[in-house]
């Protein structure tokens, strides 16, 4: 389907450029796999089963060692939001937006979250504005602002520490394989966008974030991420 008058890329090109960032770690793999269907443990993404979504916080606060469920809900968020943005950025570095509509996600205690891309298509962008007004709308609106709207119904958690958790695993996916200018002029042309406009900027010091995602609060001392708002600066 047309997207902001891009020229839509062959399936073919979409599993090729999806390939070729999973070799980057396992945070960039999305399957491609048309037998994956027989898998019953796949559900689609974004999730908006509001139990399931509890009960997976909660086994991530009893693995923080928290009593919180908000603290859990914050690092699960940008997990998430890590997971998407990893891949999907990395992709379109390389010319080609995967659509991320038939998305479907996997996760089990012990292993990492596995995506799987049921129907692969997308777009070829015209160039980095387009092509992060495509991800604004695939990863931010489709995908993360659902699973805000399903997680809020569960655990309270301000908006500005959502939308930097989001800003921070985007800029956090840079840290991860050849920093290429097409991939860091992406990623910083997205954190121009709402909502992530604001929520941080880059400086001697890397990304910096204006809030905090809560994990100071992980006993005993969970410490500060580097791009923390909290910590002192130069």
């Amino acid at each position: 389907m047309p997207l902001d008058d891009a020229a839509e890329a062959d399936p073919a090109e979409v599993v090729d450029a999806l390939r070729a960032v999973a070799r980057l770690g396992p945070f960039f793999e999305i399957r491609t796999d048309p037998a994956e269907e027989a898998d019953p443990t796949w559900r689609p993404f974004p999730e908006r089963d509001r139990d399931r979504l509890i009960g997976l916080t909660d086994l991530y606060a009893e693995r923080l060692g928290t009593t919180e469920r908000r603290v859990a809900a914050s690092i699960l968020f940008q997990g998430l939001a890590s997971r998407l943005w990893s891949p999907a950025v990395a992709a379109a570095a390389r010319g080609v937006v995967p659509d991320l509509s038939g998305l479907h996600w996997r996760w089990a205690p012990g292993a990492p979250v596995a995506l799987w891309l049921a129907r692969p298509a997308g777009w070829r962008p015209g160039g980095t504005g387009q092509a992060a007004g495509i991800l604004t709308r695939l990863v931010v609106d489709g995908q993360l602002r659902p699973l805000r709207e399903t997680m809020l119904t569960f655990t309270g958690l301000a908006d500005g520490l959502l939308w930097g958790n989001a800003a921070s695993a985007l800029a956090g996916s840079l840290n991860v394989g050849p920093s290429t200018p097409e991939r860091t002029a992406l990623v910083r042309e997205l954190l121009t966008r709402e909502p992530l406009a604001g929520t941080g900027e880059f400086g001697t010091d890397g990304f910096v974030r204006r809030s905090c995602c809560l994990f100071y609060r992980v006993p005993p001392g969970g410490g500060m991420c580097g791009d923390c708002a909290l910590l002192p600066r130069r």
